[in-house]
């Protein structure tokens, strides 16, 4: 039985390679976002609308408990999923997590270029945008550094450095050839 939980700051590549990677296992991918907008069939700004932060971070502990049982999985958390309530502690005793770790920079570009509202973030400036990142790493850093493993996620812009991050992770991760 598989189970990976990768975690990290928002945009740090845990869809791209979660999907990659599992695809590559024949394991089963779940992105946490994609599974709780799906279940309460709301986006995940309107949830922050509507349920506010807090209320979110109920709905997100729910969905964990949730994925979390399943088996052969690859496990995309939210962002800030490990910093809320026991989740890190619930993660690493049910599987094997893994903290993309992303240059700030990176995550900055990977941020003002995507499609996906992300609610944390919407309507800031660049300069904000750069604020609130450090800031908001430094802060989750406590959390996201009790992983197992730590991974480099900053070459996932082509499906060439996305084949070469899976065969990596496979490599220095999973301890596979």
């Amino acid at each position: 039985m598989t189970r990976l939980f990768l975690i990290g700051f928002m945009a740090s590549g845990k869809t791209t390679l979660g999907r990659a990677l599992a695809d590559d296992l024949g394991l089963t991918f779940i992105d946490t976002d994609n599974y709780l907008e799906r279940r309460y069939r709301q986006t995940i700004p309107m949830l922050f609308a509507t349920r506010g932060e807090e209320g979110f971070r109920q709905l997100e502990r729910t969905i964990l408990r949730e994925v979390a049982d399943f088996e052969d999985v690859v496990i995309a958390a939210g962002g800030g999923t490990p910093c809320y309530f026991d989740n890190m502690d619930h993660m690493n005793a049910c599987g094997t997590t893994v903290h993309l770790v992303c240059p700030p920079d990176v995550i900055f570009t990977r941020l003002r270029i995507s499609r996906t509202p992300r609610p944390l973030v919407t309507g800031k400036t660049d300069d904000e945008l750069r604020a609130y990142i450090a800031a908001t790493l430094a802060a989750r850093d406590p959390f996201y550094t009790r992983a197992h493993y730590a991974f480099p996620s900053h070459q996932l812009e082509s499906r060439d450095q996305i084949a070469s991050s899976v065969a990596r992770f496979k490599r220095d991760v999973l301890g596979m050839e």
